[in-house]
């Protein structure tokens, strides 16, 4: 009999390539996306949804939700389009979508710092398709851009009502002012769906899980009449203090 041959032994791995390092420095460093956390709560309320779960339903939304797309699409752009549209906030933050401020202001700058460094850590051609996607999302000139908008305003809309509407209420944001946010997005991109989310929106709001406008000016009203009052009982107590040092 003959004697079995020794096995060879095992080549070194290569070491590898550069690419290979950027494309796996990227993928490292969106996990970063995790810890940015946005205002709505997650469907159960136990805690608020962070950024890299919204991007993941978001994509899975894309997936589920194309039968009612009004235009045409290309799903597996969709998705990834989904996917990519809000990893700058690793860098930005996320912006609160009723927010009127100086954060609000910024925000484009701030997303066009952050795209700039993040796609530019993969390789050439990856980092320039997924920059496209981004864009392309953004300028929102494409049936799939129109489509993820769609689908981007309608999902924390749907996680809210779920919720209870607690961020809603938080910030007074009342029932016109979320259809005057989401619906010009939603409404022509996916109008069945809209349906059902403002059938959703106004049992919520009848409810009173959601202001409606009359009741958002009650509250200013009641807000500037207690402001009223305070600086009437202050004034007093100034005068008074004023006649008992004069005295």
């Amino acid at each position: 009999m003959t004697a079995n041959a020794p096995e060879p032994a095992a080549a070194p791995e290569p070491a590898a390539a550069p690419d290979v390092e950027r494309a796996l420095h990227f993928f490292l460093e969106i996990d970063r996306l995790k810890d940015v956390e946005r205002r709505n709560w997650l469907a159960d309320g136990s805690r608020r949804e962070n950024t890299a779960e919204h991007s993941w339903h978001l994509g899975m939304a894309a997936l589920v939700l194309a039968p009612f797309a009004s235009e045409p699409i290309d799903v597996g752009t969709a998705v990834a389009m989904a996917l990519v549209h809000d990893i700058v906030e690793i860098d930005a933050g996320d912006t609160f979508a009723y927010d009127q401020g100086a954060a609000n202001d910024s925000k484009r700058a701030r997303e066009e710092a952050a795209a700039e460094r993040l796609f530019g850590l993969l390789p050439a051609a990856t980092g320039t398709r997924l920059r496209e996607l981004w864009e392309e999302y953004e300028r929102g000139d494409t049936p799939e851009a129109r489509y993820v908008m769609g689908v981007d305003r309608v999902a924390p809309m749907l996680l809210n009502l779920a919720e209870g509407g607690s961020t809603w209420r938080e910030h007074g944001i009342t029932r016109q002012r979320v259809i005057a946010r989401n619906g010009p997005h939603v409404q022509p991109a996916l109008p069945a769906v809209w349906a059902a989310a403002l059938a959703r929106l106004d049992a919520a709001t009848a409810a009173g899980a959601v202001m409606g406008d009359d009741e958002a000016d009650t509250v200013i009203a009641d807000t500037v009449a207690d402001g009223a009052a305070d600086t009437t009982a202050e004034a007093g107590a100034d005068c008074a203090d004023g006649a008992a040092e004069a005295g």
